[in-house]
């Protein structure tokens, strides 16, 4: 009995997903996020006269509603899940990919500051701000990602100029209406013929 014949992996499958490019893209993507989260704590520290601690990143007992110092890093917590969505849309390559990469930058920073604070968060003020972080990452990814796939395919070429389209012609189109050539590129309906009608 000869052996059975394996079906042959579906085109892209090896090199879609592999696992070091994930574990790659993961660790850019966190240094990105705490990257813009320093930049951005550090100034504003700097810009209100206050001392930087690495507190101010890792630690959620100090976002608190109950002063400005809170309210203020919360904020800009919020801000990185924003500043976030453009190196996801760099090196995420589908928007369906997005929500995963989102989270997992998300729970990998839970993981930091508990291990920072040796406790799991029980402020519901932080929780929050973590929730509305990642949503506006996944919405904003998600959204970036599909308009960057549904763009048109340019090939470098500019169409050919016929010759009805000279400047300030207005040629017919299949419906009566007609159309400034001047106006740019334009799509109109033509009546298709087909070769059997012919006959």
């Amino acid at each position: 009995m000869p052996p059975r014949r394996r079906k042959p992996p579906r085109a892209g499958a090896l090199t879609e997903l592999p696992p070091l490019k994930i574990i790659r893209s993961i660790i850019l993507l966190q240094l990105s996020y705490y990257s813009a989260a320093f930049v951005l704590i550090l100034f504003t520290t700097l810009v209100l006269g206050q001392g930087f601690s690495l507190g101010l990143l890792f630690d959620w007992q100090i976002v608190r509603g109950d002063n400005t110092v809170g309210w203020t890093v919360g904020f800009l917590w919020v801000v990185d899940g924003l500043i976030i969505v453009m190196p996801i849309m760099v090196m995420v390559a589908r928007s369906k990919l997005v929500p995963d990469f989102a989270l997992t930058i998300h729970f990998i920073h839970l993981l930091a500051t508990s291990f920072y604070t040796r406790s799991l968060p029980t402020n519901l003020l932080w929780w929050g701000l973590e929730a509305a972080s990642t949503a506006v990452t996944i919405i904003l990814g998600m959204w970036a990602c599909r308009y960057r796939e549904l763009r048109p395919i340019s090939f470098g070429t500019v169409p050919a100029k016929t010759s009805l389209d000279t400047p300030g012609d207005n040629v017919r189109g299949a419906y009566g209406r007609g159309r400034n050539v001047d106006s740019g590129p334009s799509y109109e309906m033509v009546n298709v013929i087909r070769g059997d009608e012919n006959v």
